[in-house]
């Protein structure tokens, strides 16, 4: 059981299973997902850890029918990221969890050039405007002309939950994008190591010494000398779509870094469609879909696609 407790701390119940007795609570609670780090935050930064109603360490043991509780620390923010109201449009939320629909032009996250204006800073305007007491931990990001959904969690321990389902690609994204000219399979493969351009500190090149990068397509729909395709990702390189399709020759119209013209949109033609995974906390199935902005349908218009 997980849920908010009165002074909106997220807390997590558990009752102990048969096979599960004579374990020291801190292996019961690792098994839970609850990191070390979590533990020490626990620990040390207003949290507790209870069994059958008594606070205790990691270090007793626990038998059969035994109540464990954990109270997380309460959630805090950065000082230095500002807190905005900038009209995100939420795709879904609950308690745990927040997918937001990121325009292209928005970074996902302040730098120290751009402290405002990003994501995370209207992320943390809108919970404070609709006064929830959660953190911004964003768990997928896009680059900044990039559009679509970008999933957030709202507790540091729910963040460590995706961040575990990502290193075994149980976090599914779909990418829709417009290449320049006409992509001849119907589907495919590229499967070409990634790495940074040594002349550039902001592009990316492919390079056999590079890391594994592999990202399949299949081809939607097809105009005068663009193709649209959809993406599904294998792992998460920096530009990942945006330089194998340069690689492959048909780079994303409007990527001018990766060799894409600005004449029909002026900046790259990629927005991610859809997210799936299952709820980290109660295994319920998201999907959550974003519909094509307006300079993508555009786009396709000008570039005689139909639908």
């Amino acid at each position: 059981m997980t849920h908010l407790s009165m002074d909106n701390r997220l807390m997590m119940e558990w009752t102990v299973e048969v096979e599960e007795q004579e374990m020291l609570l801190r292996e019961f609670v690792g098994l839970k997902g609850i990191s070390k780090r979590g533990l020490t935050a626990i620990k040390y930064e207003g949290g507790g850890l209870f069994l059958n109603g008594e606070e205790v360490t990691v270090r007793k043991k626990i038998q059969p029918g035994d109540t464990v509780k954990i109270y997380f620390p309460e959630e805090t923010r950065s000082g230095s990221l500002v807190s905005e109201n900038l009209g995100l449009e939420v795709l879904y939320e609950d308690q745990w969890l927040i997918v937001v629909n990121k325009p292209a032009g928005m970074n996902t996250i302040p730098s120290r050039d751009k402290p405002r204006g990003s994501l995370a800073n209207g992320l943390a305007g809108y919970f404070d405007y609709h006064q929830i007491a959660a953190g911004v931990h964003i768990a997928t990001r896009l680059d900044k002309d990039t559009s679509g959904v970008v999933l957030a969690a709202k507790y540091a321990h729910v963040h460590h939950l995706l961040s575990e389902m990502q290193k075994l690609n149980q976090i599914s994204r779909e990418y829709t994008a417009i290449a320049e000219g006409n992509v001849l399979l119907d589907e495919g493969t590229i499967n070409q190591p990634i790495s940074r351009d040594p002349s550039s500190i902001i592009t990316r090149i492919v390079d056999a010494e590079g890391q594994r990068a592999v990202t399949h397509y299949k081809k939607v729909a097809a105009g005068h000398a663009h193709t649209m395709l959809s993406f599904q990702l294998e792992t998460g390189r920096t530009h990942q779509i945006r330089v194998h399709t340069s690689w492959l020759g048909h780079p994303l119209a409007g990527d001018d870094l990766y060799g894409g013209e600005v004449r029909f949109i002026n900046r790259q033609a990629l927005h991610c469609r859809k997210l799936m995974l299952h709820h980290p906390v109660t295994g319920e199935e998201l999907e959550v879909v974003s519909p094509l902005p307006d300079d993508i349908k555009e786009l396709k218009k000008n570039v005689g696609m139909n639908g």
